[in-house]
């Protein structure tokens, strides 16, 4: 059934959705738990940003490593790979430098990322700088703060790939408790169409008895037919005397004519020629 490839391949991809996302969810939960165990919080419960940016002596001028983040951002070009410019609390600081259109001109604008323990990026306000140095150095901070929206939003894919792979498998393997009740269904409306043909048009006596002597009268003609083909092969006694009545039709046209020359030359008259 068209539909059960069609289930086949829905299901292949939710359960690749299910793999990714579980393994997402499973690497932002270490990262989670690694970044809970590093941090650092002051009085309040606050983080502590505490950057370490390649280029800046002090990592606690937050000015200089603001102007060192402005730098970068503006002139830094990794060719669409990941640079790595730093560390916060452990995690890879990275800039990319991506294309982009503005006003129909190609441009370049550069982006910058957190790396967990594993392959996720996580990023804050797009992965765009804010002018403000303060901002722009809370940017990573804010980044990894954001690992439990991370974890949520997959969990949330997670649980809809899940609830709907149960359903596209049992369509894929022709396990659907409705088929048996469907085919029983269309049996029905088959009959009841026969019946609703049968009382519309009632096959009545006279039209059986008709039925059958126009059976007949075609089998009678097919055989006369047949020995007609069959005459004309061997020579029959039809075409015999068809032949004789036209001979005879034929001498009786052309005696009259014979005897009709006759008479006319005997009614002829030959004179001598008179001698002067």
């Amino acid at each position: 059934m068209k539909e059960r490839d069609s289930a086949s391949g829905k299901l292949c991809e939710l359960q690749h959705s299910v793999d990714f996302h579980s393994s997402r969810v499973a690497e932002a939960q270490n990262d989670l738990a690694q970044f809970e165990k590093r941090v650092v919080r002051d009085g309040e419960g606050n983080a502590v940003n505490k950057l370490d940016i390649n280029g800046v002596s002090d990592s606690n001028d937050m000015k200089a490593v603001a102007a060192r983040l402005q730098e970068i951002a503006e002139k830094a070009r990794t060719e669409g790979e990941h640079h790595k410019i730093g560390t916060i609390y452990g995690f890879d600081i990275l800039v990319k430098t991506e294309s982009s259109m503005k006003d129909l001109f190609q441009g370049s604008v550069n982006r910058f990322f957190v790396r967990g323990e594993g392959s996720i990026l996580y990023t804050h306000n797009n992965g765009k700088l804010a002018n403000d140095p303060k901002l722009a150095c809370q940017n990573f901070l804010s980044a990894l703060e954001r690992i439990p929206k991370v974890i949520a939003t997959h969990e949330k894919e997670l649980a809809k790939a899940t609830k709907d792979i149960d359903v596209y498998k049992a369509i894929s393997t022709g396990v659907w408790n409705k088929e048996d009740e469907l085919r029983s269904i269309k049996a029905q409306v088959a009959e009841l169409d026969r019946k609703i043909a049968l009382t519309l048009n009632p096959p009545s006596e006279e039209n059986v008895a008709k039925e059958g002597q126009q059976t007949r009268n075609t089998q009678e003609q097919s055989g006369q037919h047949q020995s007609i083909g069959n005459g004309n092969t061997a020579g029959s006694p039809l075409d015999a005397s068809k032949t004789f009545k036209s001979a005879s039709t034929y001498a009786q046209i052309s005696t009259p004519q014979k005897e009709e020359k006759q008479d006319i030359m005997s009614k002829v008259v030959f004179s001598r020629p008179k001698m002067r």
